[in-house]
């Protein structure tokens, strides 16, 4: 499975040859490195650490430190592990042209936090009557039941939303900008603006390509 770590830079539009308008998110990759190999031998599984932005030596923890001294590098500030990346040797660094236009990806990362949203923005829940003397417009009606003398655990209710690990997937790969190590991806991701992002080949292509 291939992959990288990006930033993302933002939301635009581009133009195809047929002059139609994508909304593309841009995500930039250039400093993108492969910090450590894991290997079945010595870790019990295939895996590649993946470091992406630059962190002060000062304001990293000593064993961290003594871990990028191992593998020659100046402190990284993001660390994610992808799991069988194909040959891939610790040291090296990964750009965006391991991506082609038109290939299908899956991006994860951190949704953006909502704060403590009620019922009806978490969960989507239909409102109340609004006809006259109605008191439950904004409530989430019954939350017990008839026989426990409890609230069930897992119960829909208010919280916080957002700010939680999330994957879109099946995502098309618009444009590979190989010079400025740019990628447009069609439609949104997730997290907020300059959020560290996992970008992968996409599980669900290749389980269509298996089915096909």
């Amino acid at each position: 499975m291939k992959g990288l770590l990006a930033r993302k830079v933002g939301m635009t539009q581009v133009f195809t040859e047929r002059g139609t308008v994508v909304p593309v998110t841009v995500l930039e990759a250039d400093s993108c490195t492969v910090v450590q190999r894991k290997t079945v031998a010595v870790d019990g599984y295939e895996a590649a650490q993946l470091g992406f932005g630059s962190r002060r030596p000062r304001h990293t923890p000593k064993p961290l430190l003594g871990h990028f001294k191992r593998a020659g590098l100046q402190p990284q500030r993001t660390l994610i592990e992808l799991r069988d990346p194909g040959d891939v040797e610790a040291g090296s660094h990964v750009s965006v042209d391991i991506f082609t236009a038109g290939q299908r990806i899956d991006v994860v990362g951190i949704s953006k936090g909502k704060g403590f949203a009620g019922q009806h923005k978490r969960h989507n829940f239909d409102r109340g009557p609004v006809s006259h003397g109605s008191h439950n417009i904004k409530q989430p009606g019954s939350i017990g039941s008839t026989d426990a003398a409890r609230v069930f655990r897992g119960l829909r209710m208010a919280g916080h939303l957002g700010a939680q690990r999330a994957t879109v997937r099946n995502l098309e790969v618009v444009r590979v900008d190989t010079d400025r190590n740019l990628l447009l991806v069609k439609g949104a991701v997730p997290g907020h603006r300059n959020a560290v992002l996992l970008v992968r080949d996409s599980d669900r292509s290749a389980t269509l390509g298996n089915a096909s």
